[in-house]
């Protein structure tokens, strides 16, 4: 069954009371698990790091927004409480060392790292020394950079898996990169997955179809909430609606159709099939053309109508009344 993570990254806005009701409302909508960022201002950034989007009024730098989107110890201890309760895996990426330690505290069973973090080895090796598995997304990483991180990850014999990912708030369609989970899939032959920021449903939709096995999206309770992500994710009611579509995908693809065998159509091919008939009074001694011909059903009344070519030229040996079936005893050759 796929994997299907919402991110809140940071919707919650450094409300603890915001992080809890989104906890409530992702629960309600299926998704196997809900994922935060784990941000330690001091220990990932500097007063220098520019804004990716300026849309913050009331933090001058953006490590001073990272500061206000800090959670304590207990606080994210509490967040992993409240996630267990209502039956949601609780993860998180880190950005920091300091945010490895401070997860490993809160008993993660996996890390998320995020698109700017994959060539971070000094992140990676302090995540592989925890012991816990690894979900990768791609978004910025040539296949050169992944490469060079598959490498890493499996000369350390750890258990990671990789999101196709484009790092563009909301992602276009002409952006999604489908095409990149079958050469994923192929080049690694680890577990492959798709991170989406498109703000619709159908491009995890249509990952689901091509197989991936994990899912993430941000969600907010509605796009025009403040923060950089909130134009780029899911309402809660798409979020149920994408569970749904992507749970039923999964129960199809699990389940095969054989077209070699067709036989469990029987009853319904004996209904709307077709059989031959004449669409004119004819006599005896007439002989058939195509122009006589039409179908009607059910099947097995006359001729099959895949057989039309065999009657052709042939006459009849008495005479018919129009939208009368046609059978091998009324011709001759």
């Amino acid at each position: 069954m796929t994997f299907i993570i919402a991110e809140i990254a940071q919707a919650h806005d450094g409300s603890l009371g915001m992080a809890h009701a989104y906890i409530d409302a992702v629960a309600k909508t299926g998704c196997n698990a809900i994922k935060f960022q784990t941000h330690i201002a001091e220990a990932e950034s500097s007063i220098h790091e520019p804004f990716r989007v300026k849309f913050s009024k009331q933090d001058d730098t953006r490590m001073a927004y990272w500061k206000r989107m800090e959670f304590t110890l207990e606080q994210w201890k509490t967040i992993k409480a409240h996630c267990d309760d209502v039956g949601l895996e609780f993860i998180s990426s880190p950005f920091s060392n300091a945010a490895v330690d401070l997860l490993k505290k809160v008993g993660v069973k996996r890390y998320k790292v995020g698109s700017g973090e994959v060539n971070n080895f000094v992140l990676l090796e302090k995540i592989v020394q925890t012991g816990k598995p690894i979900i990768i997304s791609s978004g910025m990483s040539s296949y050169k950079e992944l490469d060079a991180t598959v490498t890493f990850l499996q000369e350390r014999q750890v258990d990671f898996s990789i999101l196709q990912c484009t790092t563009s708030y909301p992602t276009k369609p002409e952006q999604y990169g489908l095409n990149v989970i079958t050469e994923f899939k192929e080049r690694y032959k680890v577990p492959i997955g798709f991170s989406d920021h498109s703000s619709s449903i159908e491009a995890c939709i249509a990952a689901t179809a091509l197989g991936a096995e994990i899912l993430e999206f941000h969600v907010v309770f509605n796009k025009e909430m403040f923060g950089p992500d909130a134009k780029a994710s899911l309402t809660m009611e798409d979020t149920s609606r994408l569970v749904k579509a992507v749970r039923n995908i999964s129960i199809a693809l699990q389940n095969p159709i054989n077209k070699l065998d067709n036989s469990n159509f029987e009853h319904l091919k004996s209904i709307f099939e077709k059989s031959l008939a004449i669409n004119k009074n004819l006599k005896a001694g007439d002989s058939i053309s195509f122009s006589d011909l039409e179908t009607k059903k059910p099947k097995g009344f006359g001729i099959l109508a895949s057989e039309y070519e065999k009657v052709i030229g042939k006459k009849l040996n008495r005479d018919m009344t129009q939208w009368d079936f046609l059978n091998e005893e009324d011709l001759t050759d």
